[in-house]
């Protein structure tokens, strides 16, 4: 099964919640106010989020007022439209920057931020890229081990020290170690444990002013690993890492299944960060960019 298909089945029970809720609410109904505010209520239930939700109502408004909606299937294609709109061009996931780049890892623990991280190691060494891995989770000796056995399939290098010692030294030490050795890639993973604690957000805001003293303007990326299955629990999620380090950039995970898809149109209108990845399943090649006609076509179509 190719990466699209794979999406395709990711959203699968997405779509059917949505597309077959529009067809119960408007099937043999007048569009009127009162089925319209049925459909706002479904998008709200479908964790699509107040503020996409409030956009698409509106623009559902004017189109009806002008005559343009009249059937189910005119609510479809409005919202495939407004789903475009809302997700706009892809942003995908690149090295932009002088050599060492450097990404700043965050986000909660059991989302797969670990094994995003692997994934992203593995695709950048294909590409051509020598990359270092960081073990700045030093809280659990399991991330650091995973992220060690991940670094040895992906021929990626690695830092890392004893299990408790301090995350803004090893992170420090992993870059310096690609300077020195004229690396392109520097990934730092970070710990995840119970991200509405202030001594966390405190120990990433030391991680990322160490690594801006040893790269000024680094890290260059700092992507917030969340997991779909989350919905609006991973909208919170984004807000706190948010206004902790800045996130620049989203790696969404286990899209394989879920029936929480809009969390995709949450995040984009209420953040207005970029989805930078999406990952489908548990394979290397299951990690890839977030293209948003992709998402549509697994949608809609």
């Amino acid at each position: 099964m190719g990466f699209v298909d794979k999406l395709k089945y990711g959203l699968k029970k997405t779509k059917e919640t949505l597309l077959m809720d529009v067809d119960t609410i408007f099937s043999g109904k007048a569009i009127d106010e009162s089925t319209i505010e049925e459909f706002e209520e479904l998008l709200l239930a479908s964790d699509i989020g107040v503020k996409a939700t409030t956009e698409i109502i509106e623009g559902l408004r004017g189109q009806y007022e002008r005559g343009a909606i009249k059937t189910a299937a005119h609510i479809k294609e409005f919202l495939k439209n407004a789903t475009r709109e809302i997700l706009g061009l892809p942003q995908p996931f690149v090295l932009y920057q002088e050599r060492p780049f450097v990404v700043l890892c965050v986000g909660v623990n059991g989302v797969g931020k670990t094994t995003t991280i692997g994934k992203i190691a593995s695709k950048a060494v294909l590409e051509g890229h020598s990359v270092i891995l960081a073990a700045a989770d030093t809280f659990r000796a399991a991330a650091i081990e995973q992220l060690d056995i991940w670094a040895s399939r992906s021929s990626a290098q690695i830092v890392k020290h004893q299990h408790g010692s301090d995350p803004a030294a090893v992170a420090f030490d992993a870059i310096e170690a690609a300077k020195a050795r004229a690396l392109d890639l520097v990934i730092v993973d970070t710990a995840g444990r119970l991200h509405n604690k202030s001594h966390l957000m405190e120990e990433l805001k030391k991680i990322k002013k160490v690594i801006n003293k040893s790269i000024p303007g680094a890290p260059h990326e700092t992507l917030l690993v969340v997991d779909a299955t989350n919905g609006q629990n991973a909208l919170n999620q984004a807000n706190m890492f948010n206004e902790a380090v800045g996130i620049t950039g989203i790696a969404l995970t286990k899209m394989d299944g879920t029936a929480k898809g809009g969390i995709v149109l949450a995040i984009k209108k209420e953040l207005n960060i970029p989805i930078r990845l999406i990952g489908v399943g548990e394979g290397i090649d299951d990690c890839r960019d977030f293209i948003p006609e992709e998402f549509i076509s697994a949608l809609f179509d």
